[in-house]
């Protein structure tokens, strides 16, 4: 991150503190405006492909009790975010709700991590900053990157310049709390595959699928973290390169996929920040579990409710998704991403992979 992010972050800060003295010093009571954090609020901007806040607004205002704690906390939580960075140092989300416990007022401490996580996003919002330019960060995620990628990164200790093939071990290069840090200074890749499961991840390092087809893996490690979706539209803008999503073919995979490309409820403020439109879903798609014959798992309640909601859902009402739905609503199964190997170890990169990326105008 740079300096003048940095100061800028600061500097909007203090702004946003300096509007509640400004309301005190007006003789109004002091309040703070923020999307309305509803489901109902939530609309999909069909021009850009992502979700998006409505116009629908929420008061934090001190004519109440409940109101007013609102604000004390946002006061306090301001004092040491810009504290933090003029020490340019880094907390964790969870050091935050810890660290409220020792203010000097009891109504200014948190009585849930819950309750600090949304306060953070609402001075994300207001402000429009980051957490990860005011030096917040989450618990860490552990997804990395292995591929013909070669970038250099900003750390405490200086720059460092990496290939995340020849600098890196099996395990990949670890996606930093802040993409931004990161520079790409060259690459020999032809597309990114963004992979949901550890295990199909080191099952393509180990086969060399990123050598071999000149591929930068992205481990998503599960429902992707916001840096690992940010650094996934980065190398899609800025490198020009397709993006690719391979996941367990059930309902809660197609919503990792939805959150890739579409943005999730959750981040709906920064979904032009964090979401790739044009990537796409390569599997395991239902039709897959049939042609294939893949073991299965029968789908459960909430797997049948899950997928008929993805049929309301704007995300997935494409004749692509409508039809895969309805396929597995129709044969009632579900499969994971390795359950390919029942065809052997090397099914997944030398059959099915390469067939669906030629199918899809990848390869």
């Amino acid at each position: 991150m740079s300096a003048d992010n940095e100061a800028e972050a600061q500097e909007k800060l203090i702004d946003l503190a300096a509007q509640f003295y400004d309301q005190f010093d007006r003789g109004e009571i002091p309040e703070m405006s923020v999307p309305t954090r509803t489901k109902s609020n939530i609309v999909f901007d069909e021009d850009e492909d992502v979700w998006v806040y409505g116009d629908r607004k929420s008061t934090r205002s001190a004519n109440s009790v409940r109101g007013a704690r609102k604000l004390l906390k946002a006061i306090y939580t301001i004092d040491f975010l810009s504290e933090q960075l003029e020490e340019d140092r880094s907390s964790t989300l969870r050091e935050l709700y810890y660290l409220s416990e020792s203010w000097d007022v009891n109504e200014a401490q948190f009585s849930s991590q819950d309750e600090s996580n949304q306060l953070v996003e609402d001075l994300e919002i207001v402000s429009e900053v980051t957490r990860e330019d005011f030096h917040m960060r989450p618990e860490e995620s552990g997804a990395t990157i292995m591929g013909p990628l070669y970038l250099r990164e900003q750390t405490r200790r200086g720059e460092r310049e990496i290939h995340c093939q020849k600098d890196v071990g099996e395990g990949g290069y670890q996606i930093p709390n802040n993409p931004d840090t990161i520079e790409f200074l060259d690459n020999d890749a032809d597309f990114v595959l963004c992979v949901e499961t550890g295990g199909m991840r080191d099952r393509l390092v180990e086969n060399g699928f990123d050598e071999k087809y000149n591929t930068i893996i992205v481990h998503l490690k599960g429902q992707p973290a916001r840096a690992t979706r940010r650094i996934t539209k980065r190398l899609q803008d800025e490198l020009d390169l397709p993006v690719t999503v391979f996941t367990d073919g059930d309902p809660w995979s197609y919503r990792i996929f939805g959150s890739v490309a579409y943005g999730s409820i959750k981040s709906a403020h920064l979904s032009e920040y964090l979401a790739t439109p044009e990537a796409q879903f390569i599997g395991i798609q239902p039709e897959d579990i049939v042609e294939y014959d893949l073991p299965t798992d029968p789908l459960s309640d909430s797997d049948i409710n899950a997928l008929e909601s993805e049929l309301e859902d704007p995300r997935f009402q494409t004749d692509y998704w409508e039809e895969q739905i309805e396929i597995q609503l129709d044969i009632e199964k579900k499969s994971e991403q390795q359950s390919l190997a029942s065809h052997g170890l090397d099914f997944v990169t030398e059959t099915y992979l390469p067939e669906r990326l030629e199918a899809m105008g990848v390869l």
